[in-house]
């Protein structure tokens, strides 16, 4: 087709639209399958599962015969797509047609007006309930889905979303695929609402618009030449010549022979039944790599000495306050796994299926824990119900802050380092709030039976432990390290 200068839902449309015109539906439509070029123009991608529509065939006895039970057959060549884009048809199990792609295409830009995947969100609108409501299982979301009219939670018109538009998507992932308009009504209407959204935009809007519609964007800023790993690798050769102790990455990073895991995050936080939030927790993907003992060290140091300004400002009223955090860190360089660890966050890698331990609770009733401690001056006692370090009776053995009882509660992590594999699924990390109700198996456990999306899985771990009567704040982290596919056996 002619390339035209649009803004990407229409460009996005129109692919799908050309597809459906030669008879082809593409059963993958999501905005991972959409690529911007360097000018922001939509490229539709990934044909995997595409196939002709003459092709798919409704169950009949004689086709049924020749592609075995119903656990095979039919449902393995026609139950195929990620489970969160899924039409509610296609969960029923029935033929996938143009209309199911539109359906996905409404839940597609519906993300893309929102920055929200699908039933990951926590508001609870009146039209349908959150998937947080539910327990996250993929029979649970397919019966939600099919059954109970559930849908993401719809763009707001306070986003700035056009009503027209969000009308459109209403339409597009209507229960009844009848009911859906085609592609070629909808790039009729998405013309119409670009055109009005233009004439209604104020000047400098309007000027945007036009560079973006023309492709007059500047490549500066959506180029991204550089490589941050080697652009680690440079900045440990730079900072080695002035410290002789800092150690570069062994050699064997640079083997292309080695295996490479393939990333996707989630995380998600709740105060548990604690009256505040007190846990923080942030995700930095692909930063070059650091010394991770100094950092904690680091860190460690800026945290008491603005503890020690607030008190010379006067700005701390409250005697004898020595507040301090555990702290967990998970790097990845290729295929190396390091995880460092102060304090009783833990963090579990799902290898082979097994639960396979990358970090030590430091934790007074751990023997070589208590033994340092008490080496280090400090008195560690039995008290109510476990051991407790010094007056202020901490259960943990290394933090960050606690100035009152340094340096025996140090903040110098414990490292471990591991290879990954194709046996490595995924890992978890996360504070204690949830190790306190959930074993290694339970974690593991509950991931496999949910959607595989790794947001969703920190939510369904999290208000799983909450339900589950933890007592203290719940910070969880889900990575999969490799693809992972949620178009399983639904049933």
């Amino acid at each position: 087709m002619p390339r035209t200068h649009q803004p990407p839902p229409v460009l996005y449309a129109k692919a799908l639209q050309y597809l459906h015109n030669i008879g082809i539906v593409h059963r993958d439509v999501k905005p991972a399958n959409v690529l911007l070029d360097k000018t922001l123009h939509a490229h539709l991608a990934d044909f995997g599962l595409a196939t002709y529509k003459k092709d798919l065939k409704c169950v009949s006895a004689e086709n049924w015969k020749s592609t075995g039970k119903p656990t095979g057959g039919f449902h393995k060549r026609n139950m195929v797509g990620t489970l969160i884009y899924m039409a509610p048809e296609i969960l029923r199990k029935d033929i996938h047609t143009e209309k199911s792609d539109i359906y996905s295409f409404a839940i597609s830009i519906n993300e893309l007006l929102t920055g929200v995947v699908p039933y990951t969100d926590l508001r609870a609108e009146a039209q349908a309930h959150t998937v947080l409501e539910m327990t996250y299982t993929e029979q649970q979301l397919t019966t939600a889905v099919v059954s109970e009219g559930l849908r993401p939670v719809l763009a707001h018109p306070d986003s700035g979303a056009p009503p027209s538009l969000l009308s459109l998507i209403r339409k597009c992932w209507d229960p009844n695929p009848l009911s859906r308009p085609s592609f070629e009504e909808i790039v009729n209407e998405l013309n119409i609402i670009s055109k009005q959204v233009k004439k209604d935009s104020t000047p400098s809007l309007s000027s945007s618009l036009d560079n973006f519609e023309t492709g007059k964007t500047d490549p500066v800023h959506y180029q991204e030449s550089l490589n941050w790993f080697r652009q680690g690798e440079q900045l440990a050769r730079r900072a080695n010549s002035v410290s002789s102790n800092m150690t570069l990455w062994p050699s064997s990073f640079t083997d292309s022979s080695n295996y490479f895991p393939t990333l996707s995050w989630g995380s998600f936080a709740t105060c548990g039944r604690r009256e505040t939030m007190e846990d923080t927790h942030f995700m930095l993907p692909q930063i070059p790599a650091e010394a991770l003992t100094e950092a904690f060290v680091k860190t460690d140091m800026a945290f008491r000495d603005e503890l020690l300004l607030h008190r010379k400002s006067k700005k701390i009223i409250q005697k004898d306050w020595h507040p301090g955090c555990t702290a967990v860190t998970v790097l990845i360089v290729r295929n190396k796994l390091f995880v460092a660890n102060a304090g009783d966050c833990r963090t579990i890698l799902s290898r082979a299926g097994k639960p396979f331990a990358m970090s030590k609770d430091h934790v007074a009733s751990c023997p070589d824990e208590r033994a340092r401690v008490v080496n280090d001056g400090i008195e560690v006692k039995w008290q109510v119900d476990t051991w407790r370090v010094g007056p202020a009776a901490l259960q943990v053995t290394r933090s960050i802050g606690d100035d009152d009882l340094k340096p025996a509660v140090t903040a110098r992590p414990e490292i471990t380092e591991t290879s990954l594999s194709a046996d490595d699924e995924f890992l978890v990390m996360a504070s204690d709030g949830l190790w306190d109700v959930l074993s290694n198996e339970d974690v593991l456990s509950i991931i496999k039976d949910t959607v595989k999306e790794p947001g969703m899985c920190s939510k369904r771990l999290a208000t799983e432990a909450a339900e589950r009567g933890s007592k203290d704040n719940i910070t969880v982290i889900v990575v999969f390290l490799r693809p992972v596919s949620t178009a399983e056996r639904i049933y």
